[in-house]
């Protein structure tokens, strides 16, 4: 006898996979949105955390000049950025990005990065620092990121 029906089984077991597969999907999906929302979270809401971040940091971080390097994994390298941060009382006033781009479409990533940087960082709390995107470039903030953190334990007083 040829069956021409799928078991009852079969089918449940595969809808189950499938229901199971839109919840990793969604969950995949919900990080990004989640990142957009904190990043301009953090700009409406940074001028007044900031000058609290900066009340509370002036004892934690000695004022001056501190470099460090942060590296991030693009789809075709593993690239770096190198990152000076000037601190007086816990808040970033001057920021320098140098790239070092092993990649065409890294380069231009890089560029627009440093590009709109110290729009974001300048006049904040180096603790209130966590960008996700900047200028369109969204890799390169894990570099930067890694560098703040590197810097931190520098200027820790």
């Amino acid at each position: 006898m040829i069956r021409t029906t799928v078991p009852t089984s079969v089918r449940k077991g595969s809808a189950l996979v499938g229901i199971a597969g839109l919840f990793v999907l969604a969950g995949c999906s919900g990080t990004p949105a989640a990142e957009d929302t904190s990043n301009s979270g953090e700009s409406s809401s940074a001028p007044s955390s900031s000058s609290t971040g900066s009340d509370s940091a002036s004892g934690t971080y000695v004022d001056g000049t501190y470099t460090a390097d942060g590296s991030y994994q693009t789809p075709e390298s593993v690239e770096k950025i190198s990152v000076t941060l000037t601190l007086a009382d816990g808040v970033v006033t001057d920021v320098e990005v140098t790239g070092d781009p092993q990649a065409r479409e890294t380069e231009q990533y890089q560029g627009a990065f440093i590009d709109g940087i110290a729009a974001e960082v300048e006049g904040k709390s180096i603790d209130d620092l966590n960008v996700s995107r900047v200028a369109g470039s969204s890799l390169t903030s894990g570099g930067f990121n890694a560098a703040v953190e590197s810097i931190k334990e520098q200027a820790a007083a």
